[in-house]
């Protein structure tokens, strides 16, 4: 498990979140991306065994189970086709205004407005770099919108555990754990274009950003030899979505032995300019259902694993002045695990009351 410290040199340069929405945009616009991303282990296809059985039956439910939806909004059956009508060759920003947050409801507000308390371990961010995750290749992530856990979701035993896989996350040190230095585990991202075509674009986007994601887990599961859980399971999500289409996925690892590979698998493509409109809310039901159903026993996983990390960690280097003992470009080599690569269809990511006791916590401490 590697962190790595970013360079010291200051610059003057516009950080990439303030510049154009284009400029971001414009490596993943070359089809050839995909082949760059599939250099680095990532698949923008199923793999060819295909996913476990119980992450199919996952998502089945996640777009079937019913959620309440907002009434009175731009989706107002008497209205959207109109709503659909007026952004036509309209900018993602007004995209972005006018229907995003009815096709990926916002976790934080859902907390803030609709009382749903289990969602006070979120946070999210809008537009903003992945510069506190180690990078598969570039540029780095910055999703139109994204989702992971907060600090404070975890206890100060589990931060603790943390820590050496983290480093001075506030002075920049880079972690397979982190998106932003506030963003822990991510699992979902939203990535916004115009125009059928340009959705391609948003998909690569979104599949760097979650083979970052479902990285982390599997990095975090290996470190405790428990990563044949996680694999062939679906560990993170992603939406892409413009005035027209949306695209739902799911993504996951193959894991053989030391070899990890990261796929997706495509959930629902909904239509938005269908006459009827029948399918208007599916994606925004379907997100409702990952903070609601899978993101608790996702979480309750990831603090299971956390909870076994040895808690003695020592990396034989001095620490970093001011920060939690890393030093610059420190790496640490885990011990291979071997694991099966067959499907495995009941793990406790898909049976939560399989997960294992979690380890002792640390000595001394309550």
């Amino acid at each position: 498990m590697s962190r790595k410290r970013p360079s010291s040199t200051i610059t003057a340069t516009t950080p990439s979140d303030q510049r154009p929405r284009e400029e971001k945009s414009a490596p993943y616009e070359d089809p050839r991306y995909e082949t760059l991303l599939e250099l680095n282990g990532s698949y923008m296809v199923e793999d060819p065994v295909g996913l476990a059985s119980a992450s199919r039956d996952l998502c089945r439910s996640l777009l079937e189970n019913s959620q309440p939806i907002p009434s009175d909004t731009l989706f107002r059956d008497d209205i959207f086709k109109t709503t659909i009508q007026n952004l036509r060759q309209k900018n993602e920003a007004r995209v972005i205004q006018d229907i995003t947050r009815l096709i990926v409801p916002s976790a934080e507000n859902l907390f803030i407005f609709g009382g749903a308390k289990h969602l006070d371990v979120l946070t999210e961010s809008v537009n903003e770099g992945w510069n506190n995750s180690i990078p598969l290749t570039d540029p780095r992530p910055q999703p139109d919108y994204s989702v992971g856990f907060r600090r404070t979701a975890f206890t100060k035993d589990q931060f603790d555990k943390l820590s050496p896989f983290i480093g001075d996350f506030l002075g920049g040190d880079q972690s397979f754990f982190m998106a932003t230095y506030y963003i822990y585990f991510p699992f979902l991202t939203c990535e916004v274009k115009c125009g059928a075509t340009a959705l391609d674009t948003a998909d690569r986007q979104n599949a760097h950003s979650m083979t970052l994601a479902v990285r982390g887990i599997v990095e975090l599961f290996r470190c405790v030899k428990r990563e044949n859980e996680a694999n062939r399971q679906i560990l993170a999500f992603s939406i892409s979505h413009s005035n027209e289409d949306v695209r739902i996925y799911g993504h996951y690892p193959v894991i053989n032995g030391k070899d990890t590979k990261y796929y997706r698998y495509l959930i629902k493509r909904i239509d938005l300019i269908d006459p009827d409109g029948k399918d208007k809310w599916v994606a925004y039901r379907f997100t409702r259902n990952v903070y609601d159903i899978w993101m608790p026993a996702h979480f309750k996983n990831i603090c299971s694993a956390v909870d076994q990390l040895p808690s003695d960690l020592d990396f034989g280097v001095p620490p970093l002045s001011g920060a939690s003992g890393l030093s610059q470009d420190e790496s640490v080599e885990q011990n291979s695990r071997s694991s099966n690569a067959g499907v495995t269809p009941d793990t406790s990511f898909t049976r939560p009351e399989a997960r294992p006791e979690a380890a002792k916590r640390r000595k001394g401490q309550a």
